[in-house]
C-alpha cells in the first residue's frame, strides 16, 4: 500500500511537458473532458512558455494545474524554474525510466513519441505520482557537485594523459615500483619534472633547473635522485621537440583543470555552509567535498521517510524479484542515481578510515572473509542510517554517543 498515491481530482488540469532542443511537446488534459486542446508543439523560447501560460490560465480550474515534466538533462532546467516561479507548487519531475515504465502499462513501451510520452506523464501525475522541485539553494548545490564531478573525471583522464606522454619522451622515467619509486604528477617535484621534460625536450636537466622550475619545496636529495634517474632514461625520440610541445600543452590543460575544481570547491563550501547538509562536515573522515555530495541527492531529508528508503534510493540496497515461485535476490538493486550512490560509497569510505566504531566494524568484517567492495557497502548503509539522524535532527556526530546507541541495538 506504500506504492499507491492518491490520485488527482478529475477537474485538476494536468499539463504533460516532453523536453526537446528546440521545441516541448505539451498536452493539457482533465480528467473530465480529455484533451482540452490538441497538442502542442511550443518552442522553447519565451513565446512557446508564454502560449502556454495563456493556455493554462483559460483552461485552469478551481483545484489549480499540475506540470508534470519528464527530467532530460538539462533540457527541461529553463522550463522547470520559469513554470515554478509562475505557478509554485505545480510542477512535478519525473525520470525517463518511470516514463517507459508507464508507457509500457499503456501498451507502447517498444514505440516512443513524443505523444506517448506525454500520454505517460499524464497517466503518472493523474496518480499523484513525481517529485516536487528543489529548491534554488539545493538545485545550486547539485548543479555545483554534478560540475565538480564532471571535472574529477577530466581530471583523471588529463593525468593519465600527462604519464603516457612523459613515458613516450622520457621512456622509463615515470615508472612505477619497477625503479624504487614512483613519480606522483600532481606532487611539487612532479610538477618540476614534467615542466623540465617539456622546456628540454626529454633531454635531462641539471640539479639547479630542476628545483628552479619546482612549485614549491624540493630537497637537494630529491632532485639528486630523479637527475640520476633521468641520465639512466634512453634518449628521447626523434620527434621529441613536437612531444615536448603536447606535452606542454597537456600540463597547462591539467593544471586549468585543477584551477578550476578549486574554485568550484569554493562555492561548495559557501553553498553548504548554508544548507542543512553542513552538519555532515562533523563526521570524521568527511570533509566538504564528500558532505556535500551525499547532501545534494539526500536533501530535503523529508522526502526519506526513514534511512532504509534513503539507503535504497541510492541503490546499494539488495534488489529483490518475486512472481510466483521465483524468489530472486540481487547484491545491489543500483537503481537510484549512480552520483548518489557513489557520495554514499566515498562517505562510507572516509568514515571507515578516520572513525573509530566504522574502523573496528571494517575489522570484523575483513576477518568474516570479506573483500574490499563488499566491506564497503556494508559499511555504507551504517553511514547512510547515521547520515540520515544528523540530517534530521542537526546535532552534531558524537562518537561516544554513537558507540553507547549501537551497542543498544545489538543487544
Amino acid at each position: 500500500m506504500g506504492l499507491l498515491h492518491e490520485a488527482l481530482p478529475a477537474s485538476t488540469l494536468v499539463v504533460a511537458i516532453d523536453p526537446g532542443k528546440v521545441s516541448n511537446r505539451v498536452w493539457l488534459s482533465t480528467g473530465e473532458v480529455g484533451q482540452v486542446v490538441p497538442p502542442l508543439s511550443l518552442p522553447v523560447l519565451r513565446p512557446g512558455l508564454e502560449q502556454l501560460h495563456r493556455l493554462v490560465v483559460d483552461h485552469v480550474g478551481p483545484s489549480g494545474p499540475v506540470f508534470a515534466i519528464e527530467a532530460s538533462g538539462g533540457l527541461h532546467q529553463a522550463w522547470l524554474r520559469e513554470l515554478n516561479q509562475r505557478f509554485p507548487g505545480s510542477v512535478r519531475l519525473f525520470a525517463p525510466s518511470e516514463t517507459t515504465a508507464a508507457r509500457a502499462q499503456l501498451g507502447s513501451r517498444r514505440f516512443k513519441t513524443d505523444d506517448r510520452d506525454c500520454a505517460a506523464l499524464t497517466y503518472l501525475a493523474r496518480q499523484g505520482q513525481g517529485r516536487p522541485v528543489p529548491d534554488q539553494e539545493q538545485d545550486a548545490l547539485t548543479a555545483a557537485v554534478r560540475h565538480r564531478r564532471g571535472l574529477i573525471g577530466e581530471h583523471k583522464v588529463a593525468q593519465q594523459r600527462l604519464h603516457d606522454q612523459l613515458h613516450a619522451l622520457c621512456p622509463g622515467l615515470a615508472a612505477p615500483d619497477g625503479h624504487g619509486r614512483a613519480l606522483p604528477a600532481d606532487s611539487v617535484i612532479g610538477q618540476a619534472v614534467l615542466d623540465c621534460a617539456a622546456a628540454f625536450a626529454g633531454r635531462p636537466p641539471s640539479i639547479r633547473s630542476l628545483r628552479a622550475r619546482a612549485r614549491g619545496r624540493v630537497l637537494t636529495s630529491e632532485a639528486e635522485f630523479w637527475v640520476g634517474r633521468w641520465r639512466a632514461c634512453l634518449p628521447p625520440p626523434p620527434d621529441a621537440s613536437a612531444r615536448a610541445a603536447r606535452l606542454s600543452r597537456s600540463v597547462a590543460r591539467w593544471r586549468a583543470i585543477a584551477a578550476d575544481i578549486a574554485a568550484v570547491d569554493a562555492e561548495i563550501t559557501a553553498l553548504l555552509a548554508e544548507s542543512a547538509g553542513q552538519i555532515l562536515t562533523t563526521l570524521p573522515g568527511v570533509a566538504t567535498s564528500r558532505a556535500a555530495a551525499f547532501a545534494a541527492f539526500s536533501l530535503p531529508i523529508a522526502r526519506f521517510p526513514t534511512a532504509e528508503h534513503l539507503y535504497s534510493a541510492t541503490g546499494l540496497a539488495p534488489g529483490s524479484y518475486r512472481s510466483a515461485t521465483i524468489n530472486r535476490r540481487t547484491p545491489i538493486s543500483r537503481q537510484g542515481l549512480p552520483e548518489h550512490r557513489d557520495a554514499l560509497m566515498n562517505l562510507a569510505w572516509g568514515l571507515s578510515q578516520h572513525c573509530g566504531p566504522f574502523i573496528d566494524r571494517a575489522h570484523e568484517l575483513r576477518a568474516r572473509g570479506l573483500r574490499p567492495i563488499p566491506v564497503r557497502i556494508a559499511l555504507a548503509r551504517h553511514a547512510c542510517r547515521l547520515a540520515y539522524t544528523l540530517l534530521q535532527t542537526q546535532q552534531p556526530f558524537d562518537e561516544q554517543r554513537y558507540r553507547r546507541a549501537r551497542h543498544q541495538s545489538e543487544r
